[in-house]
């Protein structure tokens, strides 16, 4: 595993100490800053202290849930990456993370390796999304990069992670064409296992929020065996 070059703080939020204890002594081993909470309540104080790169949330606690934690994070720290842990692998609960702007759902129990490596894969994402502009037009929208969220008509829609990073691409891009191979190597990894079919999925997703009629779109267009445009 790589070290990363400089140290990216994160936040363990689990109350089984020996997850929390074994999963912050590896990440600190491998060179990041980590704060570990227990509660809810502990987890909202060190929110407020201090800036966190990315926060990794265990969805059920003892005073709360993950989710209202992750709510807190991304009003207070909007840029965060965060992932969720569980014992559970509820495809609501699923859905409900990756809502919430989450970078990654993880069952446990996990693999420590592919734990690292989606953790490393979140933080060059967020730090992706933190580069150019914050606020762009996009078709109908109004994007807000570093707060996972459009704006249509007055109402805000949140963004996950993915569908953000996206969006970027695209607009940092915009008048080219880029291909699925390119998506699929900016905003994905290779130990996610993802397809074009995968991105043809976000795309649709997207087309709901910014074109007038996603049916036929005229925002974000697709190049036939190739990928897709912003123009």
């Amino acid at each position: 595993m790589v070290k990363p070059a400089a140290k990216s703080r994160l936040l363990v939020v689990e109350d089984e100490r020996n997850i929390g204890t074994t999963l912050t002594e590896r990440l600190q081993s491998e060179g990041y800053e980590v704060a570990w909470a227990t509660t809810a309540e502990e987890a909202r104080f060190e929110i407020d202290k201090r800036r966190f790169d990315l926060a990794i949330l265990d969805v059920g606690l003892p005073d709360d849930s993950g989710f209202n934690v992750a709510i807190h994070l991304r009003r207070s720290q909007p840029g965060a990456a965060m992932m969720f842990l569980s014992a559970y692998g509820n495809p609501e609960h699923r859905i409900k993370g990756l809502e919430l702007g989450a970078e990654d759902y993880i069952v446990k129990p996990f693999h420590m390796k592919e734990l690292l490596l989606r953790i490393e894969n979140g933080l060059r994402r967020a730090r992706y999304l933190q580069d150019g502009a914050d606020t762009v037009t996009v078709g109908r929208a109004t994007i807000r990069f570093s707060r996972f969220e459009a704006e249509v008509d007055g109402q805000v829609h949140g963004l996950t992670q993915r569908e953000t990073a996206l969006l970027k691409l695209l607009v940092n891009r915009k008048g080219a064409v880029v291909s699925r191979d390119e998506i699929l190597d900016q905003v994905w990894s290779e130990d996610e296992y993802p397809t074009s079919r995968t991105v043809d999925n976000f795309i649709m997703r997207l087309r709901r929020i910014v074109e007038k009629d996603p049916e036929h779109p005229e925002v974000i267009r697709s190049v036939r065996g190739v990928g897709y445009q912003l123009v």
